[in-house]
């Protein structure tokens, strides 16, 4: 989380800010997420003024291989910072909020004591299916069906039982490499497009979905965040990182799926778990229309903990301002 230090970042909204950062600070995410700072599963969060009158605060959300519109584990993070550092008051029992993320405005309600934010519910943009049981062909493994859905992002979801995955912390290799796979294949050959913001296209993100192992929940899942571009029709490696947190981009394009299915209602609760067990909970709100898509709102709620403060410094002698990737682990 980044809440300091960096230079005015222009635009007109919270898009156009994460755009010239993508275009002209692409060096802030590089340096950040790459080694020696960064490590292959971390994300990196800018927090910004606003640039909408209802919102206290806006963030732009950083990951190894693109800028996504919104991300509810970063959102969570996010709000944690914002109100245990006091860059926001803090108001027991309960603190309500607005943030500006690039996809949106996030209504935030935030629950609080002895100053500490236990926890965080967050209305999202709608969430909407593209395709459902849809076949694709992956290499290496064959013929394989997904569902694909906005949350946020857009993601790929298989049944990791195709896989014979019981999506444990010892199969991540096997996770990865799928998952890349998916991500890739599925990106070919189902293009898609948001109605109604087309600067976000294309399926970018892959999830693994299966049964919950507590029967307190109902689904597990692991998010497979890109962390290089390869050509999967010919490499025989696959760059990848696992989601630790359960998502909550992923668990409300999980819930589309399941809404459009018929296995999800409104006002249902979903405990959504994730590789370690941690847990989100979704719930459906509202059912709206995203152009000529029938979509949901979704709420999301969990839990961030501030584990350290730091200063990153850049030295001008630095051989490598901007980071760097070995092989081992990327």
């Amino acid at each position: 989380m980044i809440v300091g230090g960096v230079p005015h970042v222009p635009g007109a909204t919270m898009y156009d800010k994460m755009r010239w950062l993508e275009r002209e600070g692409d060096h802030i995410r590089k340096r950040m997420l790459n080694e020696p700072r960064g490590y292959p599963a971390s994300c990196c969060n800018i927090i910004l003024p606003p640039t909408h009158p209802d919102a206290q605060a806006g963030y732009v959300i950083m990951e190894h291989q693109e800028y996504p519109g919104m991300s509810g584990s970063n959102t969570i993070c996010v709000v944690t910072v914002l109100l245990e550092t006091g860059m926001i008051p803090m108001h027991e029992p309960v603190t309500d909020l607005v943030l500006e993320a690039p996809a949106g405005l996030i209504r935030v309600r935030a629950e609080c004591s002895s100053g500490k934010v236990t926890r965080v519910t967050f209305r999202n943009v709608p969430a909407f299916a593209t395709h459902l049981d849809t076949i694709i062909e992956l290499p290496h493994l064959g013929a394989v069906a997904v569902d694909v859905a906005y949350g946020g992002m857009f993601y790929v979801i298989a049944d990791a039982s195709q896989f014979g995955l019981a999506l444990t912390p010892d199969e991540g290799r096997d996770i990865i490499r799928i998952g890349a796979l998916l991500r890739a294949a599925a990106r070919e050959q189902l293009p898609v497009v948001h109605p109604e913001q087309p600067g976000f296209a294309g399926i970018t993100i892959s999830q693994l979905a299966g049964p919950a192992h507590d029967p307190a929940h109902h689904g597990r899942n692991a998010v497979i965040v890109a962390t290089g571009e390869v050509d999967y029709h010919r490499s025989a490696t696959w760059t990848g990182a696992i989601d630790r947190s359960p998502c909550g981009t992923g668990t409300c394009a999980r819930m589309a799926v399941l809404h459009a299915k018929g296995q999800l209602g409104r006002g249902q609760p979903f405990h959504h778990e994730s590789i370690l067990g941690t847990v989100f909970t979704g719930e459906i709100v509202d059912e709206v229309r995203v152009g000529e898509r029938a979509a949901i709102v979704p709420t999301l709620s969990g839990q961030g903990w501030i584990t350290g403060m730091s200063q990153y410094v850049l030295d001008p002698s630095d051989p490598f301002p901007q980071g760097f990737r070995v092989g081992d682990i990327w």
